[in-house]
């Protein structure tokens, strides 16, 4: 772990930087951002910096080339090329202007080798991840099957509500409001694409036009929203279980709308009004059916989905998480940013906690990972009960974990947030594994998607009953897995067969049908771990 101080012309900068960072990406979530047209490589020589004082690399091959002898003399380096290793205090003279837009570490996707190329003028690819809350878009050149960029910023809709069905029944009653949530979310695409065109390719030339595909994936109800068909269906229960069809009613006009000339906008569709494109995806991007039976695959957030494979079935299941995971619904959330805080540790010291943020900014709000953190420090302090109360009377703003920042105080409403969602999910998996005739001993694999699970402490999630206490080994965190398995669908040439053969091994789940659900709930409401033996073998 290393110190960094950032001297910009409106004042400086301290960042705590984890791992052997580039300069770009640990600047990258902050307000001390530096320019770049080339991904980080060092060809555009754009992300220069200046070094006061502190231990670095060597120049590498790209500076010398970029850099001359004297400007190198000078302390001159590339952001993208200078390792963060040891305490560094650095100048940026002209730092990228503040966007809400963030860059996805490439090394968080998998790199899909070996997919055939694509040729002609309209080579370029775009994935997108439509979330609740977040969305991700990454950008491919299909010629030299090279991901460009990725990132991701918020989803515009939130100005609508945290709930989709608020969104989708303020679409259904009013169609000119429908309109503008159809258009807010594809004015975000189109701004993240824009974004990395700008930031990643610079003056190269690439433009829009060249931009031969999209794939657009998500939970059933932004895309009905994205295309202001099946809106009706999802607001009927007796639909939930059934295809649900959200292909736009004039693709024509509806296509035109994108402004995008030559690019096909395609979207796989939903298996069921609860279950989006968005889980097929994840289960492609973790490769969940190529693994033993007894994989599951969770995608934490505002709408939580399951999948469940049994070796021949993949049953799957959603659940309303609540936007506790995305950091709303909390008097001090919000979601995976800058500013949130996403880890609370014990003081070295002894008593009390200290709040790590996303980076490196003053705290705003608990994003997912940190409130985990600090509901399982809260609880093994002894000053949360397994019931959720605290244990001595809170503040009137709640209890602070650090008491010099206000922002880092939870109160009974938030615990009772955390509680519900993770009661949802905790049931939600025990009900898909008994419906398999498996228990939690069975689990062979346990992925966690999602922002939320990038930053998870696993240790933490098993101590109040988020996740079962099955071997830390077993259990993978993808941040960006429906966003992984969606660039697969763009740059496959059998993606349709593929996802339709998913589609094909699922075996839909309504957990409100199955007798005895909400019992379970009730029971994992409880702040403590799961059980092993808490679910019960059955036959499939």
């Amino acid at each position: 772990m290393a110190t960094l101080l950032v001297g910009t012309p409106k004042g400086q900068h301290w960042l705590t930087v984890e791992g052997a960072q580039s300069l770009r990406e640990a600047l990258e979530e902050t307000e001390a951002r530096v320019p770049t047209a080339c991904g980080g490589v060092g060809t555009c020589g754009a992300c220069v910096v200046r070094v006061v004082s502190g231990q670095t690399n060597p120049p590498t091959a790209a500076e010398r080339r970029k850099l001359t002898g004297e400007e190198r003399a000078r302390g001159l380096r590339l952001a993208c090329q200078l390792r963060v290793e040891d305490d560094l205090e650095i100048e940026l003279e002209q730092p990228e202007k503040p966007t809400s837009w963030v860059s996805i570490p490439l090394e968080e996707l998998p790199p899909w080798p070996g997919l055939r190329p694509v040729a002609g003028p309209a080579s370029y690819g775009v994935a997108v991840d439509l979330g609740t809350t977040r969305i991700r878009v990454s950008l491919w050149d299909r010629r030299q099957g090279r991901r460009i960029a990725s990132c991701s910023g918020p989803n515009p809709q939130e100005v609508f509500g945290a709930d989709v069905l608020n969104r989708v029944s303020t679409a259904q009653k009013d169609p000119q409001r429908g309109l503008e949530l159809a258009g807010l979310a594809r004015g975000a695409i189109l701004k993240a694409i824009g974004t990395i065109l700008a930031q990643e390719l610079g003056d190269s030339g690439v433009q829009p036009a060249e931009i031969g595909r999209i794939v657009v994936v998500g939970n059933t109800a932004m895309l009905a929203l994205l295309t202001g068909t099946g809106l009706p269906a999802l607001l009927d229960p007796a639909q939930w279980q059934r295809a649900i069809d959200i292909s736009p009613g004039d693709p024509s006009a509806w296509q035109a709308d994108w402004h995008l000339g030559r690019a096909e906008i395609l979207l796989p569709a939903p298996l069921a009004g609860f279950v989006g494109s968005d889980l097929l995806a994840a289960v492609v991007g973790t490769g969940l059916l190529e693994g033993p039976a007894g994989s599951l695959l969770v995608d934490v957030g505002t709408n939580t989905e399951l999948a469940l494979w049994d070796g021949s079935v993949l049953h799957v299941s959603s659940v309303p998480g609540g936007p506790a995971f995305e950091g709303a619904g909390l008097r001090f959330g919000l979601p995976a940013g800058p500013g949130a805080i996403a880890h609370v540790l014990p003081c070295p010291e002894g008593e009390g906690f200290t709040c790590e943020t996303l980076g490196g900014l003053p705290p705003r709000g608990f994003c997912g990972s940190g409130l985990v953190d600090a509901v399982a420090l809260l609880l093994g302090a002894g000053l949360l009960k397994a019931s959720g109360r605290f244990s001595r009377p809170a503040e009137p703003g709640g209890y602070p974990l650090d008491p010099a920042i206000s922002q880092s105080a939870l109160s009974a409403g938030d615990v009772d947030t955390f509680q519900r969602a993770k009661a949802a999910q905790a049931s939600a998996m025990e009900e898909l594994l008994e419906l398999a005739g498996l228990g939690w001993r069975d689990i062979r694999r346990l992925c966690v998607c999602g922002a939320f699970g990038r930053s998870l402490h696993v240790g933490h999630a098993q101590a109040v009953g988020l996740l079962p206490p099955v071997e830390e080994q077993r259990i993978e965190l993808h941040g960006h897995a429906a966003l992984a398995g969606c660039e697969w669908a763009l740059l496959a040439t059998d993606a349709n067969a593929v996802l339709a053969e998913v589609a094909s091994r699922a075996r839909l789940v309504n957990l409100s049908l199955i007798p005895g659900w909400e019992d379970r709930y009730m029971a994992h409401l409880r702040l403590a771990p799961i059980p092993l033996e808490s679910c019960r073998r059955v036959s499939p």
